[in-house]
């Protein structure tokens, strides 16, 4: 027979204290609550638990057998919950996400070293991969993908850079033998690198944008490998001179800055804004994904200060980003 986890604390209260005035003085409640709450239980188990006088309160026989197996099963309760309060009180435990591979290379490296030191009892696992997946399903607590537009039960709050553009690029070998180009219509005459998702779908067409004018090309060449992966391997072929390279610019900034790899039609090259930390719901939100989206914040209020409009092409662009 199931037992309110309230009345069993009220008889264990007035049992120990020897009298209802006395445990309500000691847990906060009236005398007259106690004594109700004791007598529910009583009714409830069929038996009588305490002995009452107008001068004392005694614990019968079943009473006195129940206090020695409640005491100590009541504190392990209470353990169990304060073990609960600091999760609540003090941000700790697995903060999980999902993010593609490009946010785990070019976002999170500017952001979890600063949050890891300002909560070290949070432990934060990284599930990086390039298909839309359900965030909720795959045990994640959030995730990091692009464009505001998603499901309409879910939070997005901007996350790194606000605007972020694809890069092309090749080496200065290759451009020295192929020929440098004037539109993105000659790629169609270059060995171009290529990119997949781990959904199948080819991080193809290439769009570029100018002056209002969109060009969306359907690359050809020599190589294809999975961005979830191997996006380094086409670097690095391109560096070798194997073809041109497209990816993002923060990317492959590193070796344009070195002078490994020379812009690929830099004027055309198009922007589209940046990525948003997306979850389920505002009530209950788990406290070390509180604490995340509490650190990202003022990074995100000041990057929004300093947007710059880019909205020309940008929806195409994340359009393919979420569809793969």
């Amino acid at each position: 027979m199931k037992a309110d986890l309230a009345d069993l604390n009220a008889f264990l209260a007035v049992a120990q204290a020897r009298g209802f005035r006395d445990a309500g003085r000691t847990v906060g409640s009236s005398a007259s609550t106690l004594s109700e709450a004791v007598r529910r239980l009583e009714a409830r188990l069929g038996v009588r638990l305490l002995h009452r006088t107008t001068r004392s309160v005694v614990p019968t026989e079943a009473g006195t057998r129940l206090i020695e197996r409640l005491a100590p099963a009541l504190g392990e309760v209470e353990a169990a919950l304060d073990v609960v309060n600091l999760f609540r009180d003090k941000p700790a435990g697995t903060l999980r996400l999902n993010v593609p591979v490009s946010a785990a290379r070019l976002v999170l490296p500017s952001i979890l070293p600063g949050f890891l030191v300002a909560y070290p009892d949070i432990q934060v696992e990284i599930v990086a991969e390039d298909g839309f997946v359900d965030m909720v399903a795959s045990g994640c607590d959030a995730g990091i993908r692009y464009d505001e537009r998603l499901e309409q039960d879910m939070i997005a709050v901007p996350i790194g850079p606000r605007i972020q553009r694809f890069a092309t690029a090749a080496s200065p070998a290759y451009l020295d033998v192929r020929g440098r180009l004037d539109h993105p219509r000659d790629l169609l005459d270059h060995a171009c690198l290529r990119g997949r998702f781990t959904s199948g779908a080819l991080t193809s067409p290439w769009d570029f944008e100018r002056d209002g004018d969109i060009v969306r090309i359907e690359p050809q060449g020599p190589l294809i490998a999975s961005v979830s992966g191997a996006a380094d391997l086409l670097v690095d072929i391109a560096i070798a001179g194997g073809g041109i390279v497209h990816l993002f610019e923060d990317w492959l900034r590193p070796v344009l800055a070195s002078g490994a790899l020379e812009p690929v039609l830099p004027d055309w090259w198009q922007s589209f804004s940046g990525p948003f930390l997306y979850y389920s719901g505002r009530r209950l939100v788990p406290p070390p994904l509180r604490a995340f989206v509490d650190y990202i914040a003022p990074k995100a209020s000041r990057a929004a200060r300093g947007r710059v409009a880019a909205e020309t092409g940008r929806r195409g662009v994340v359009a393919r980003l979420r569809s793969a």
